[in-house]
């Protein structure tokens, strides 16, 4: 699916280019890890999607966010996520898995190691 890209505004050119599903928390029944880029003008990016059901039957919530993160953050989710034997499995239990899917005391997702610099990905058609 391609999105807008945040830094050049080029439509369509922001492309999610390696993900890792990962188990759900004590909020979010889908949690997926993202790394994107911009076939134009070459940004990357983390990207979180979440996902919840919980509630009633027509309840659903959704938050998909882009995060600007330093290059060395950046570089170490790319190999974390391709060390990955079975990213598509949120039930793997491997070393990347176990990394990236820390919860806390309460149960919810520990998030990304830094999230500043938010910004929103915003479906395109072009």
């Amino acid at each position: 699916m391609p999105f807008a890209c945040p830094e050049c505004g080029s439509p369509g050119s922001l492309r999610i280019t390696s993900s890792i599903e990962l188990p759900s928390d004590s909020r979010s029944d889908e949690i997926a890890l993202q790394l994107v880029a911009c076939a134009r003008c070459g940004f990357r990016a983390a990207a979180v999607y979440e996902e919840s059901r919980r509630g009633s039957l027509d309840s659903e919530a959704v938050d998909h966010a882009g995060y600007r993160v330093a290059s060395k953050t950046l570089d170490s989710l790319v190999a974390r996520v391709a060390a990955c034997p079975d990213a598509g499995n949120r039930g793997c239990a491997c070393e990347s898995h176990r990394i990236l899917g820390r919860t806390d005391g309460s149960g919810r997702w520990c998030g990304l190691p830094e999230t500043a610099n938010r910004f929103r990905m915003r479906v395109s058609r072009a």
